[in-house]
């Protein structure tokens, strides 16, 4: 199964959030199911941002398909913490 490795922005909100969305979504109609994302450069995530993200992890599971996150910063670490999404997510 071939990954698909993705850097988050910095400020992974609204705007940049719709963006990813979409831009995932073409991934997952060309046939890709596994991604791991990067957060290593992301300093800032909105409550857009989860919902994309939880929508993403949602349709990958519906396709048997995998979602990773990957180097999460403390600060954005603490809002995976407080939203339960820790739990939900796949983090490594």
């Amino acid at each position: 199964m071939d990954k698909r490795d993705i850097i988050i922005s910095k400020d992974f909100s609204v705007d940049d959030a719709t963006e990813f969305r979409e831009k995932v979504y073409q991934l997952i109609n060309n046939g890709e199911r596994y991604f791991v994302l990067d957060f290593s450069k992301c300093e800032f995530v909105d409550s857009t941002g989860l919902g994309v993200l939880v929508s993403i992890h949602k349709k990958c599971l519906e396709l048997n398909g995998r979602l990773l996150l990957s180097k999460i910063n403390k600060e954005v670490m603490r809002l995976f913490n407080l939203t339960r999404l820790d739990q939900v997510f796949e983090i490594i």
